[in-house]
């Protein structure tokens, strides 16, 4: 028994490893292409409205096919799902260095949400199948450090640009993607039955509109996806116009832009997402709430911390908040699907988390494309920053107010 559950344990870490790289590859390709974006205009001229539209349309494809997709990973096999998820993200990247147009990269765009929509609902899922009690959050935080690197390599996509050609990058992961895809086929499987729960192997399933009903009953899951639209909403707007912000407020170029948006802030993110998964693992021994409130004083902290960063005019100072933002912001990463496996019957895991997806990339392809067209109105992303502060701390509040079932009425 002993060995089994150590064999159980190991397969469960190395499933966390396998996904690590697909989520990097996966946020290196979103996060580029703000880096790249002198780049990207000079061979395809284009508004930042239209720039900022590449974004929100790969979010709002993303967000509208995330709850078939979860719902595919509950009724299904989620290692097959993402699986496909991989191969489709490969072949659309290569395809994006062929686009000689806005439209054709519009549409690059718009497919690269599709694929991707298949991958995280399933991914988180299958991490919540293998990973029991204790090591939830630290499991879930790993996986999204994969996220958090991939933003934080996203500079490579700016220094590719600027040194070979804006299109390279995509060419490259493209390849690499199809390459890593036939090596999962052989090692990436679902959960062992014995891990689990009974309610997955034996209570019947429902249809998907009976799924969205039964979710929607409980007040605690409301609360959820308002906590996770305004964290989208107002994450997207930082991690979308960040590039933007540096290269022109302090006089940059590209590429130092790039580095300072993506590989220190995202740094940071990656300590967070550990910090903030081991807080809440070791918490929990103690405090059923604790999943709960880490991410809730993790953004009381962040929300100071980016509406200094608006206001400066020294360089050490906006980096220094930005990273504050970044590793504290974090917390809410690598415990929303813990939350949410505490609220929601096991069977439906992927499809909420999915449905979290919908609602938080609609309304970040919203503010992403608003923000776009506020700049061409002229107004400064100074104050599209200081709104977002605002924005963190009613997401605070709104995830205080989730319920779990040890929670006296």
């Amino acid at each position: 028994m002993a060995t089994q559950i150590r064999n159980n344990m190991g397969k469960a870490w190395m499933v966390v490893g396998l996904l690590f790289i697909i989520a990097m590859l996966n946020y290196i390709d979103r996060t580029m292409i703000t880096t790249m974006r002198t780049s990207i205009v000079a061979a395809i001229p284009m508004t930042d409205a239209e720039f900022g539209l590449l974004t929100a349309v790969f979010l709002w494809v993303y967000g509208l096919f995330s709850p078939i997709a979860g719902f595919l990973a509950d009724r299904f096999s989620r290692s097959k799902v993402i699986l496909v998820s991989l191969f489709i993200w490969s072949f659309v990247t290569w395809m994006t260095s062929y686009a000689t147009s806005f439209h054709e990269l519009l549409l690059t765009r718009a497919l690269m949400g599709l694929s991707e929509a298949c991958y995280i609902p399933a991914a988180l899922a299958l991490i919540m199948d293998y990973h029991k009690g204790n090591t939830r959050s630290l499991a879930t935080g790993i996986h999204m450090a994969g996220i958090m690197t991939g933003q934080s390599l996203g500079f490579l996509g700016g220094w590719i640009a600027e040194n070979h050609r804006w299109n390279t990058a995509f060419f490259a992961f493209g390849i690499f993607g199809v390459a890593y895809t036939v090596l999962l086929l052989f090692i990436l499987r679902d959960a062992p039955r014995e891990l689990k729960s009974e309610v997955v192997r034996d209570a019947p399933r429902n249809n998907f509109l009976q799924t969205l009903k039964t979710l929607f009953r409980q007040r605690s899951y409301v609360l959820l996806v308002v906590f996770f639209a305004l964290v989208s909403v107002m994450a997207w707007l930082v991690v979308g116009w960040l590039p933007t912000y540096f290269q022109e407020k302090f006089h940059l170029s590209q590429t130092e832009a790039g580095l300072y948006a993506t590989a220190y802030v995202f740094t940071a993110a990656i300590f967070g997402v550990l910090t903030g998964g081991i807080l809440a693992d070791q918490w929990s021994r103690r405090n059923k709430r604790a999943r709960i409130w880490v991410p809730a004083i993790g953004l009381f902290v962040a929300a100071p911390a980016i509406f200094l960063a608006s206001y400066t005019t020294v360089l050490a100072v906006a980096v220094g908040c930005f990273v504050i933002y970044a590793f504290t912001k974090s917390f809410t990463d690598t415990n929303t699907m813990p939350i949410l496996s505490i609220i929601v019957d096991a069977r439906y895991r992927a499809t909420g988390y999915g449905i979290l997806n919908f609602c938080g990339t609609l309304v970040g392809g919203l503010g992403l494309y608003f923000g776009g067209a506020l700049r061409d109105a002229q107004i400064p992303l100074d104050i599209i920053y200081r709104s977002a502060a605002v924005l963190i701390i009613l997401a605070a509040l709104a995830v205080i107010g989730i319920r779990t079932k040890s929670d006296p009425l």
